[in-house]
């Protein structure tokens, strides 16, 4: 039995200019696990989990799922992780040995949250198929293939950084300079120890699912036409991340107003609902900095102290929000 696991994503500062050539800086953390086990069978055998299933005891059974997980489950992103890397593997020449497989997956990742679940689980996937076949990837290739299996299978709108920081799972600082993009084929990622970074909380509330294709695929049509504000705001995205790695690099863990101002050129640029805007404002309203972890639905900030978390909390719970620490992996 091969057994693999890959976490969620949170964006610290940058997004979402990942798939627009900007910088940002994100991490992977432990609280939350898509998880995929794979062994040996007659027949290859894709096994859904409860996201998946057909049988519902009423019409508003099916109504509610689809509010809570949308009209796809995790299925088609484990057909399109074996397929893209199939190809992969037959493009380079290498030839797969016909041995068939059983494959299941799991994850407990709050689903729609701007938290990359979706690719967790593609994540997940391609690290099981690698075992398998005992076919290694090259990491910045891999994260380049698990982003192919949702923007070009499955046409889902994403960036490049959730695939990086769960492909080489610690905290990242991503350069996707045009440049640099069209001479490798990805971008400079730079690892970095965790402890680099400030005490961090997150924030979200369930009942703000919305699909991520939702805010990327609007703001890659205002991009494909050159829309000023969405130019610009790409530009200050990038100035913020290239600032608080300098920080971070020197020790300067101070960068809330940094975090603050990347959600505030957001707001500024693309529509925000006022659920959304309610989890950042009860988030400054305890003291704390915040911004969106992805495309909505759940936020990161720096707090400074326990009185600080503490307040947070309570601010948090008057809106029904959780709040967690996130161990950082």
């Amino acid at each position: 039995m091969i057994r693999t696991i890959a976490y969620p994503r949170a964006a610290l500062i940058g997004n979402p200019s990942d798939g627009y050539y900007g910088k940002t800086i994100a991490f992977v953390f432990k609280n939350f696990t898509a998880q995929v086990e794979l062994e040996e069978s007659a027949h290859l055998h894709i096994i859904p989990c409860n996201r998946d299933r057909m049988v519902f005891n009423s019409a508003k059974e099916i109504v509610e799922e689809v509010q809570e997980f949308g009209y796809y489950g995790g299925v088609r992103l484990v057909k399109g992780a074996i397929e893209v890397f199939y190809n992969y593997s037959a493009a380079r020449g290498h030839t797969l040995h016909s041995k068939n497989f059983t494959i299941r997956y799991s994850t407990n990742i709050p689903h729609r949250l701007g938290l990359a679940g979706s690719s967790a689980i593609v994540t997940a996937v391609m690290k099981s198929l690698m075992q398998f076949y005992q076919f290694d990837i090259p990491k910045p290739v891999l994260a380049n293939l698990i982003l192919s299996v949702e923007k070009d299978e499955l046409n889902i709108g994403a960036g490049l950084q959730d695939r990086v920081a769960q492909v080489y799972s610690q905290p990242v600082y991503m350069d996707f300079d045009k440049a640099i993009m069209d001479s490798q084929g990805y971008g400079n990622y730079v690892p970095f120890d965790k402890d680099m970074l400030p005490p961090l909380y997150l924030a979200y509330r369930e009942n703000l699912s919305e699909g991520s294709e939702v805010t990327h695929n609007d703001l890659a049509a205002r991009y494909a036409r050159g829309d000023a504000d969405v130019l610009d705001a790409i530009e200050q995205w990038k100035d913020l991340t290239v600032e608080v790695w300098s920080k971070l690099q020197k020790d300067d863990k101070d960068i809330a107003g940094l975090i603050n101002r990347n959600f505030d050129i957001r707001n500024s640029t693309i529509q925000v609902s006022s659920g959304n805007k309610q989890l950042v404002q009860a988030a400054r309203a305890a003291g704390a900095s915040a911004k969106f972890t992805g495309s909505g639905g759940a936020i990161i900030g720096t707090y400074e102290n326990e009185e600080m978390y503490n307040r947070l909390t309570g601010e948090m719970n008057k809106i029904g929000a959780v709040v967690i620490k996130p161990d950082i992996a």
